[in-house]
C-alpha cells in the first residue's frame, strides 16, 4: 500500500487520466491520499479524509513511508481558516496559496513538517475538532457567498453544492462526505421545514427521486446554496424560491441536522 501527501495547494481530483476530464474534485495541500495505481503521468488515488477516488498528476503530491503516513495521521490536525493565504517553504523559500480549509497536520508555532519539508505559516487556523455551533456554521458559510459555481470545486473560487457543504462543516468541525447524496444519508431527519435550525442542511431531488443538490439553511425561511454562483434564495416546504427570478428551482425532498 502506497501513501502520499498533497503538496500544491489545490489538486485536482479527475473522472479519467486526462487533463481535459471531468474534475470530480479536489484535494487540499496536506491531505493524505492512497496510491492506488501509478503511470509515469497519472495516479488512480482515493483521498483519506473522505475516501473519494479518482485520477490526479504525481507530480503533485510527494510518496511518503507508512512511518511518516502515522506521523501525519496521529498528530493534531488544524485547517487553514483565510480564504486564501500563503505558505512558505523553509528550504525553498518558495510560496505556495493555500485556500481555506487547507491541511496543516501538527501546526505549532507558526511551523509544520510535512515529507521532509518543514514550512512556515502565520495565517489564520482552526482545529479540526472545533467545537461546532451554528453560529459558526452561518459565519463560515457566508465567506462563500458569490463564489462561482464549478463542478467539483470545494473553495470560495469555485465551488459546487457539495463541495461548499462539505468543506462550511469541515472547517466548522464535522466532517462530511463529498457528495449530496452521501451527506443525505449522515446526520438525523428534520421532519418540517419549520423545525429546520440555522445550518441544519436541505437537500433536493430531480424527477427520479434522486438527491442532487444541498444548500445550508440560514433561517428566516432562507438558504445558502451554490446555483450558479453561492447565493441566497428563499426556501418553504416546496423547495428554493429563486428571488431574482421568481421561480421555485429545485424541489425539497429532506432536511438533515448534524449537531
Amino acid at each position: 500500500m502506497t501513501f502520499a501527501v498533497c503538496t500544491v495547494g489545490i489538486m485536482p481530483l479527475r473522472a479519467v487520466s486526462d487533463d481535459r476530464s471531468e474534475m470530480v474534485s479536489q484535494v487540499f495541500f496536506g491531505e493524505i491520499i492512497e496510491v492506488k495505481e501509478q503511470s509515469s503521468n497519472w495516479a488512480y488515488i482515493r483521498v483519506n479524509t473522505d475516501r473519494y477516488e479518482g485520477w490526479v498528476d504525481p507530480k503533485q503530491f510527494a510518496i511518503i513511508d507508512e512511518l511518516e503516513m502515522n506521523r501525519l495521521s496521529s498528530l493534531p490536525l488544524f485547517y487553514t481558516s483565510d480564504l486564501v493565504q500563503l505558505i512558505v517553504s523553509d528550504s525553498s523559500k518558495q510560496m505556495i496559496p493555500l485556500v481555506v480549509g487547507s491541511h496543516l497536520p501538527g501546526f505549532a508555532d507558526n511551523m509544520l513538517t510535512i515529507a521532509g519539508e518543514k514550512y512556515h505559516f502565520e495565517g489564520g487556523v482552526v482545529a479540526s475538532d472545533v467545537k461546532t455551533t451554528r453560529k459558526l456554521l452561518s459565519e463560515n458559510a457566508m465567506m462563500f457567498i458569490n463564489a462561482s459555481y464549478l463542478w467539483g470545486g470545494k473553495t470560495p473560487f469555485g465551488v459546487d453544492c457539495s463541495g461548499l457543504t462539505q468543506t462550511v462543516y469541515k472547517i466548522s468541525g464535522v466532517k462530511l462526505s463529498r457528495d449530496a447524496s452521501m451527506q443525505a444519508k449522515q446526520g438525523e431527519i428534520v421532519n418540517f421545514i419549520t423545525d429546520a435550525l440555522i445550518g441544519d442542511l436541505a437537500f433536493f431531488d430531480n424527477e427520479d427521486g434522486n438527491i442532487i443538490h444541498v444548500g445550508i439553511l440560514l433561517g428566516d425561511n432562507k438558504i445558502l446554496h451554490a446555483s450558479g454562483k453561492v447565493r441566497i434564495d428563499a426556501i418553504d416546504h416546496q423547495g428554493i424560491f429563486n428571488v431574482t427570478t421568481k421561480k421555485y428551482t429545485h424541489k425539497l425532498r429532506l432536511i438533515r441536522s448534524y449537531l
